[in-house]
């Protein structure tokens, strides 16, 4: 079992920046993927950014690539997104990810997650 449990998130204006993190506990937290999805109200869920297990491997989402950055720090079980340039249509709950389906691999798929965090608002005023 692995829980999340995440910080950070709230109110910025159009171009701001934002960090995200995302603190893991549990066994195997350092052998699994993790990534952030978010989900906008009206719309299904969107992947985001993920990491492998190791951190050496990341993936984004073409809307935000550029924009966001993920990273992971095993030593102290968090993940951390930082969001800079951000625009309205980055407005949404932000959820954070974890799962071992791909044996660690990034995954960019929300459903190959097992574990997730309660989510936190992220708003982008224009």
């Amino acid at each position: 079992q692995v829980q999340l449990v995440e910080s950070g998130g709230g109110l910025v204006q159009a171009g701001g920046s934002l960090s995200l993190s995302c603190a893991a506990s549990g066994r195997a937290v350092s052998w699994s993927a993790m990534g952030y999805i978010r989900q906008a109200p009206g719309k299904e869920r969107e992947f985001v950014a993920g990491i492998d297990w190791s951190g050496g491997s990341t993936k984004y989402a073409d809307s935000v690539k550029g924009r966001f950055t993920i990273s992971r720090d095993n030593g102290k079980n968090t993940v951390y997104l930082q969001m800079n340039s951000l625009k309205p249509e980055d407005t949404a709950v932000y959820y954070c990810a974890a799962g071992r389906g791909l044996g660690g691999m990034v995954m960019t798929t929300p459903g190959d997650y097992d574990y997730w965090g309660q989510g936190t608002q992220v708003t982008v005023s224009s």
